[in-house]
This record gives structure tokens, sequence and C-alpha cells, in this order.
């Protein structure tokens, strides 16, 4: 099977291509909308989920706070009026941090600065003059507050949490303050660091300096973070989800929520890739599924589209041979079995039986000149017709000999006979094989020269009307003629036209003196 056969467009190729692209691009188009709808429910659900999972981290941190504050409060109460009692603010101490595991450490100052008591006494702090950020804050400010991170006297990253100490007269007497240490075990790193999932996702806690105060990286505690959307919207107050890309490029779904006591922000969030990795096997398992199916659909869809085409296909192919016997034996041996078929099979072999009586009737005529042996006027259609239909081009040679009547004149009409059978000669000699030489009339001749521009053409005839002009013919002697030349190279000019310009061009050879040859560019 040649390239070009191999990939010409049939019935059943046109069926096999509509019914696979129909196919293919249903199933594609709703594995992919399935897919997309699939892909943003659960990026919306993660990131509700985050959001949601953000937002009661940060309401059981403040809670926790809450309670924090609450103890430093009820202990500042009591121990008020008896800050000269060593044992007794020891002992204070000591509760607060072991009753509830609350606090890392706590100290307890005097308005100086000065440390009054401490638990574990293994800081060593009692009698020292605190001079930390969070101490010099609580100093200042005489108020309840959580303190910023900072480094400790004794080296640790903490957060201060403080409760004011005033006598009964308002006279501020110091603070009383607990501590949570950031990069150590502390309640806050239990509390939060119970929540985690196994899928990439996890939190992170900052403060109003963008600061990170948990990590469950613990050599991050401590690090400000920079250009980011989530946290530059928590530490401003806002709560809500947002899709961003971490430190390591990894895009990210994440949910915040503020921890309004401290001002600072909660952010729960987990990998996009972790996300989609259920909806990603899911697809894969449906096109798994999906694709045995859809091969026997296909195979289904083929063995339809042969049986359809076949009638159509045989119908075809005896069409190219209507002009053989046998042509219509096999039409009718075709299996037509729908409408359409049937129709064409008999139209078809009506069709033929008109040709076949067609060309019976044609076979009765003459296809040839009797005097000469050349194709007649019919044969010079019927060849003019098939080049065209073939897209075939050609040029026409368009001979006349010249002075003929004075030929049949002077020497009689036997001798214009031979003169003409002389002239039939050598116009196949000098043609090819598949030239079609033909007499149109008296001393009108044509010839027929397929694949030739007109300047080939034009060759040839000077060839042949020298070859004419140097023959002798006996009794007559020598005679001449003249040639017009014409090319058909366009399926939108009919050949009858070409025929007109061959002429023209033979009238013009004719006024120019005779014995020439003359072209018609201007003929398609």
């Amino acid at each position: 099977m040649s390239i070009k056969a191999f990939f010409r467009l049939d019935l059943r190729r046109l069926i096999l291509l509509l019914a696979f692209a129909t196919a293919a691009i249903t199933l594609i188009n709703g594995l992919y909308a399935s897919y997309k709808v699939q892909r943003q429910l659960l990026i919306d659900q993660a990131l509700e989920n985050n959001f949601v999972y953000a937002s009661k981290l940060a309401a059981s941190t403040d809670n926790f706070l809450d309670a924090a504050q609450q103890q430093l409060a009820y202990s500042a109460m009591e121990i008020t009026s008896q800050l000269h009692d060593e044992s007794m603010l020891f002992q204070t101490a000591e509760r607060l941090r072991k009753q509830t595991d609350s606090f890392n450490s706590v100290v307890i100052v005097d308005a100086s600065g000065m440390v009054l008591a401490t638990s574990p006494d293994t800081l060593q702090l009692q009698g020292e003059q605190l001079a930390s950020p969070g101490a010099l804050q609580a100093l200042k400010e005489q108020r309840p507050l959580i303190s910023a991170p900072y480094i400790s006297a004794v080296g640790n990253l903490l957060v201060s949490i403080s409760q004011p100490l005033f006598s009964t007269t308002g006279e501020y007497l110091g603070y009383i303050g607990g501590s949570l240490y950031l990069q150590k075990r502390s309640i806050l790193n239990d509390l939060l660091g119970k929540h985690y999932y196994q899928d990439g996702s996890y939190i992170y806690v900052v403060d109003q300096n963008k600061r990170l105060l948990y990590h469950p990286q613990p050599d991050r505690v401590g690090n400000i973070v920079y250009n980011n959307t989530v946290i530059d919207a928590v530490t401003q107050g806002k709560s809500g989800t947002g899709r961003l890309h971490n430190s390591t490029g990894l895009e990210i779904l994440a949910g915040y929520a503020p921890i309004n006591n401290a001002g600072w922000g909660v952010v729960a969030q987990s990998p996009l890739s972790s996300t989609l990795t259920p909806l990603n096997t899911l697809m894969r398992t449906v096109v798994d599924h999906t694709l045995p199916l859809a091969l026997i659909t296909l195979l289904l869809i083929w063995w339809l589209a042969r049986l359809i085409s076949r009638p159509l296909w045989q119908l075809a192919d005896s069409a190219q041979s209507m002009d053989e016997s046998g042509s219509p034996n096999r039409i009718q041996d075709v299996r037509s079995w729908y409408f359409e078929s049937s129709e064409l099979k008999r139209a078809m072999l009506i069709g033929v039986s008109l040709l076949h009586n067609r060309m019976g009737k044609l076979q009765l005529d003459a296809q040839t000149d009797p005097l000469t042996g050349l194709s007649n006027r019919r044969g010079a259609e019927n060849t003019l017709t098939l080049l065209k239909h073939e897209h075939t081009p050609f040029s026409i040679l368009a001979i006349d000999i010249d002075h003929f009547k004075r030929v049949n004149d002077t020497y009689g009409h036997d001798c214009g006979d031979l003169a003409l059978k002389s002239l039939a000669l050598l116009m196949r000699a000098c043609t090819r094989k598949d030239d079609q030489v033909c007499r149109m009339g008296g001393e009108e001749f044509l010839i027929i020269l397929p694949n030739t521009n007109e300047q080939v053409a034009l060759e040839l005839a000077e060839r042949l009307r020298l070859k004419v002009q140097n023959t002798e013919i006996e009794p007559i002697g020598k005679i001449t003629v003249s040639i017009g030349i014409a090319g058909w190279n366009d399926q939108k000019v009919d050949t009858a036209y070409t025929l007109k310009a061959a002429d023209k061009a033979l009238y013009k050879a004719k006024a120019g003196g005779r014995n020439r040859c003359e072209g018609h560019h201007s003929a398609g």
C-alpha cells in the first residue's frame, strides 16, 4: 500500500476519526472537568479545615493565657501584704510552677527590679537586679501583660506573663511573673505540639513582630519571617485563609487566626501536593478502570464503521472500472444492507447499463479517419475530455497544409490524398507514443501533446514544419504547413477555448506568410 493510499480519507476512516475524536474528547473533558471540580473542593475544604483548626488552637491558647493570668492574679493578692516573708514567697513561686505546669519558671520581683523569690531555685537569681526586656517592660507599665520574646538573664528565649503587685493604698510594689520557654519543653509546646497531621501539615505561632514563637522545627523558633502574606495578615489581628509558597518554594494552603490576649497569631497549613494526593490516586484508579471499557468501545466502533462503510467502499471500487464487462456482476454482488447504499447500488446498475449501451454505440462509430488512419474529430474530443478529467496539462498543434486547394486543382484529388497520407506519416514520425495525432477534416490536422508546455510544443512544431518543408512527395514535390500552438493547464479553462486559441494562432501563422509556427500564450 502506498503512503498516499494509506492516508487517503474514505468513509470508514472518517467514521472512525469522528467516533474516536468524539469519544476521546468526551472522556477527556469529563475526566478533566471532574478533576477540576474535585480539586477545587479539596482545596476549599483544606483551607476551611486549616482555618477552623487555627481558630480552635488560637482559642485554646487564649484560654490558657487567661488561666495563667488568673493564677498570677490570685497569687498576687495572696502575697501583696507578705513581701517580707521570704519562705512564703518561695512556696508561692513553687506552687505556681508545679501546680499546673503552666510556667517553666516563676519570679517575684519588687518595685526596684530585685528578685525576691524564684522557682526553680537553680536559676540563682534571688537578690539579683533584673534588667531583661520583659522585666523592664513589667516594671515600666505596671499592668498585667504578656511580653514579647526575649533572652532571659540565664540565656533562655522566653515569653513572660506578669501581674503587678499593689498595696491596699495603691502603691506599686513589684510584680509576679511566669515564663514560657520557647526553645524547650513547655506547656505552650505541649498544647501546640499535640496537633499535627501525617500528611505534612503543621502549625506555627508568631508574635506581633513576625517572630516564630512555636514551630515544629525547634531551630526556627525565634526567627523573624518576612514576605509572608499570611503572617502579615494574622499579625494585624485578621483571620482567614490563603495560598502561598513557603520558604522552600512549596505551595501551601493556610488558615490563620489571632490570639487576642497576646497579639500573637496561629497558622495551620498543609502542602497543596498532600491535599491533592488522594484525588490524584482516585483519578488514576478511574482511568485504569475506564481504559478497558474505552478500548472495548473503540473496537465496537471500528467494527460498526467497517460494517457501514464496506458496501460503499465496494461500490466505489466498482465505480473505477464501470467500463469493464464484468462490472455489473461485481456491483450486483455488493451486499447493500441499508437504504443509502441500496439506492446507490441501484443507481450505479442503471448507470452501468446506460454506459455500456453508449459504449456499444460509440464502438459502431468510426473512431479513425479512413484515409490517414489517424484519430478523427470525435477521437480528439474524447482525448481532450479525458485529459481534463485526469487534470493532465497538454498542448495542441493546429496544423493546416498551405495552398492545399492548389495541389488538388493541379494534380488531382488522388495526389491530394497522397499528400494527406504523407503528412500523417511525417507527424507520427515526429511525435511520441502517447501523443494523439488527429485529422479534423480536409487539410486540417491536430496533434495533442499530454504533459507538454507551449515552449516544448513550439519546438516540436518547428521540427515538424522543417521536416515537411524538406520532404519530397512524388509527383507533387514539396509542401509546407502552418502551425498554431496553444497550451492548457487550468481547470477553470474549457478545452474548447484551448482549441480556439490554437486556431487563432494558426490563422496568425497563415496571415504572417504561411510555412511558420505561432504560439498563443494566453490559453490558460
